[in-house]
């Protein structure tokens, strides 16, 4: 007879798993909310995560006496903080230029875009039955784009961002897996969130003409928010989630994160989804569950080191967040 502790474990981390993709699928509507320039919420939120992040690093060295991250630590997480700042920067603005709907289905495209890369770079094996999937993917979002072109919250410049965002988002992902080979996942959180800042903080003072000081009570509140539940609750939920369940129910279930947000931004900021572009956002999720499953069952186990992941899977690329996180 089956042991109900498994039972109980699955069932738990499907509660976290859900509870993680509520929490990051609500970061573009926070964004939009806040009024203000994408990219000033951007470096702001890297304020609040990074000050949140060496907290926990304080009290762990209290506790423990675990040392500061080396310089060994800055330079192996260097370039994925550089991605992730520039990332975070380029999706945020992208979020007030266009409508959530697109920015968030255009970030789901992550693992497409990631496939040729990782088979160069780590050598991952693709599915060849999981191409076709790609394909419906890439004909579902075809259909959110155009045929959600005329609601009034679309626009090209900001589709073109978004898209400029999930490529950060995918060197992001490549030099973080890399990273995350040597180092642990609160030096990893404590060092790429400043370093992020650095390169994001740039980029906002060049969109607010230099200003970044001070913002409306609205402003501070998302970014608030964005600190607590996308800069440290929602990749907590995550990485909780990756030691009660597989990798590839968590990759499976992240696909429903571009819907959520959705609903968010319909019942937040009052975007309305236009009928036609129903059927392509079923297309995508269809398309991306498809080629997760397929492609998943070709990704090489990761190495001992890799086992417990700060914020994404590092074996196959299957399991991304979006580019939102």
């Amino acid at each position: 007879m089956t042991s109900p502790a498994p039972q109980h474990r699955h069932g738990r981390g499907i509660a976290v798993m859900v509870a993680s993709i509520v929490t990051l699928s609500s970061g573009s509507t926070v964004v939009k909310w806040g009024e203000a320039p994408g990219t000033v919420i951007a470096a702001w939120r890297l304020v609040g995560a990074s000050l949140a992040w060496w907290v926990v690093l304080l009290v762990r060295r209290r506790r423990r006496g675990t040392p500061f991250p080396s310089k060994e630590t800055w330079r192996a997480v260097g370039p994925a903080g550089v991605f992730f700042g520039l990332d975070l920067a380029i999706f945020f603005a992208a979020v007030n230029e266009t409508s959530v709907a697109h920015a968030e289905f255009i970030g789901a495209l992550t693992p497409l875009v990631l496939l040729p890369i990782a088979v160069v770079a780590f050598r991952e094996r693709p599915n060849p039955r999981a191409l076709p999937f790609g394909l419906v993917t890439l004909a579902g979002l075809g259909i959110v784009i155009f045929a959600g072109s005329s609601s009034g919250t679309a626009t090209v410049r900001g589709d073109l961002m978004a898209g400029m965002a999930v490529c950060c988002w995918v060197g992001y992902l490549v030099f973080s897996r890399r990273a995350r080979a040597t180092v642990g996942v609160v030096d990893f959180m404590s060092t790429v969130m400043p370093i992020g800042l650095l390169f994001a903080t740039p980029a906002a003072m060049l969109d607010a003409g230099g200003k970044l000081w001070p913002l409306d009570g609205r402003a501070w509140v998302a970014v608030a928010i964005l600190s607590v539940t996308t800069g440290m609750v929602g990749h907590a939920l995550i990485a909780t989630a990756q030691r009660l369940l597989e990798v590839g129910t968590i990759s499976v279930m992240q696909v429903a994160q571009p819907a959520a947000a959705v609903c968010w931004a319909y019942f937040v900021l009052g975007e309305t989804i236009v009928a036609a572009q129903i059927p392509g956002m079923f297309l995508v999720i269809a398309g991306l569950v498809g080629f997760t499953v397929l492609q998943r069952r070709t990704a090489p186990a990761p190495p001992a080191s890799l086992c417990e992941p700060a914020d994404t899977p590092p074996n196959g690329i299957a399991a991304v967040p979006s580019a939102a996180d």
